[in-house]
């Protein structure tokens, strides 16, 4: 069974064509993929992992709020009792902020200009299934 992963832009970040992008390549390389579109709130994004059961959380974030909004889905999550959800983030990250989200709990963090291979078995390692099985058309 594939690991499900909920792809979400929190916050009023209105640009989600990477967000896309991502959430493709992650069906395509067969993992059961949910988007929630975009300008949504932690409370809701976390509701939607919980009600959804997944397995991981990935934040597409291009406002410059990333520490914000990782940190209040993380909060958010943790009241929902879905604590075992890896939250993921992307987007326009600078380097300096990774340590403090990975330090706020996030699981991994994949910059804008990360390469969807690098992305894919970052993903992999989270799942701990290995690689997954290709979708079929």
């Amino acid at each position: 069974m594939p690991a499900r992963i909920l792809v979400a832009k929190p916050g009023l970040d209105g640009h989600d064509r990477g967000a896309k992008l991502v959430a493709r390549a992650l069906r395509d390389a067969g993992y059961e993929v949910i988007y929630t579109g975009i300008r949504q709130r932690p409370d809701e994004v976390a509701r939607v992992a919980a009600q959804e059961d997944v397995q991981i959380l990935g934040l597409s974030i291009l406002s410059g709020s990333h520490l914000a909004l990782t940190r209040k889905t993380i909060a958010a999550l943790q009241d929902a009792g879905a604590t075992d959800v890896h939250v993921v983030v992307g987007g326009t990250i600078p380097t300096t902020d990774v340590p403090k989200l990975l330090e706020a709990g996030a699981s991994a963090v994949f910059p804008t200009g990360t390469p969807l291979d690098d992305l894919l078995a970052g993903i992999a390692r989270l799942t701990g299934d290995g690689e997954p099985e290709p979708a079929t058309p």
